[in-house]
């Protein structure tokens, strides 16, 4: 009886940095804000011997949390299956009723607080020029991510954070249906770039939930999930009006500046390295190993290709220069 009086709320740190509200008993409770009209939770403990003596609570009519899983059960019930000791029975329920309405507080400082900082953050890096300067603090941003981690709002803030960038990829590639063919190509370039550009400052800002959940349970990288949200939401939409444009440059060089032609190449095949598939010869020129091997027998080929080439380079303005100048070494 004196065990049970002085058990109290306790808030620890796992090794996941994750706030687990726990007491003597090392129970541990469902996340979520209570819901209007939604009946109180309740806590129910495991079978000796189950899961190591743990709780769990719900509401009636839900399904039952498993804070370590991350994971629901499947068993419903409109009561407790179980009750504690009848000694502990209103110190046990008290507990589990104000663990659960600071868990509702923290969702709530997160909804007002938290995520609309983060979000204003999100905005400002993600339509930032290369040459423009903007003051965001990268440190309180870590600051929000740390605090939204350790409250156990990981796979809320992950969703806010992929669903806001899908927004705003909708909104880029809406834009790019209005450039012309004669710009396509540059236009792409420019919003692929400045993406990449955001990403270099958002991913580590968000090391934090990239490492404790991401990575840990989703076993992903934050990284890549982005830039397949590019891909997704952006190239893919634009892939068949691009590449048609991409070979016709590559057919008339200078006609597209190299560099551009060699980030947009680079860039596609980093998305999907698939599409280097529907035209080799363009991303061969930009991505090494596209092709198989040289054959001895293909031999003659290459070397009308790069007579083709040379006689290009020259009506483009690139002389082949005095051979009958001595090397500088050989000079006495």
């Amino acid at each position: 009886m004196d065990a049970m009086e002085e058990d109290s709320l306790d808030i620890k740190d796992d090794h996941n940095h994750n706030y687990c509200a726990s007491s003597s008993r090392d129970a541990r409770f469902m996340r979520g804000p209570p819901r209007a009209g939604a009946p109180q939770p309740l806590c129910v403990p495991e079978p000796a011997g189950s899961s190591r003596g743990k709780v769990r609570c719900r509401t009636a009519g839900s399904k039952f949390m498993d804070s370590d899983s991350g994971s629901e059960s499947s068993e419903l019930s409109e009561e407790c299956s179980a009750a504690p000791p009848a000694a502990g029975e209103g110190k046990f329920s008290l507990d589990c009723a104000s663990k659960f309405l600071m868990n509702s507080m923290a969702i709530e400082d997160y909804q007002k607080n938290h995520w609309p900082n983060l979000e204003k953050a999100i905005d400002r890096l993600l339509i930032q020029n290369p040459t423009d300067h903007i003051s965001v603090s990268y440190a309180q941003i870590y600051s929000y991510v740390y605090k939204c981690v350790c409250q156990q709002h990981s796979e809320l803030l992950y969703r806010d954070l992929t669903t806001k960038i899908s927004n705003h990829l909708q909104h880029v590639s809406t834009q790019l249906y209005t450039s012309t063919a004669e710009t396509f190509i540059e236009d792409f370039d420019t919003v692929l770039s400045q993406y990449i550009a955001s990403l270099q400052c958002i991913v580590p800002v968000f090391m934090y939930l990239n490492k404790f959940y991401i990575e840990s349970k989703l076993n992903r990288d934050l990284k890549e999930d982005l830039m397949k949200l590019f891909a997704e939401h952006v190239a893919e939409k634009h892939i068949n009006t691009l590449m048609p444009l991409l070979i016709k440059a590559h057919a008339m060089p200078f006609q597209v500046q190299p560099s551009t032609m060699a980030s947009v190449v680079k860039g596609l095949y980093s998305l999907r390295p698939e599409w280097a598939q529907f035209a080799p010869a363009l991303f061969s020129g930009f991505i090494p190993q596209i092709h198989p091997p040289a054959k001895e027998s293909l031999l003659p080929d290459y070397a009308a290709h790069d007579q083709k080439l040379q006689m290009e380079l020259s009506m483009n303005g690139f002389p082949r220069g005095d051979r009958s100048r001595k090397r500088a070494s050989e000079d006495s």
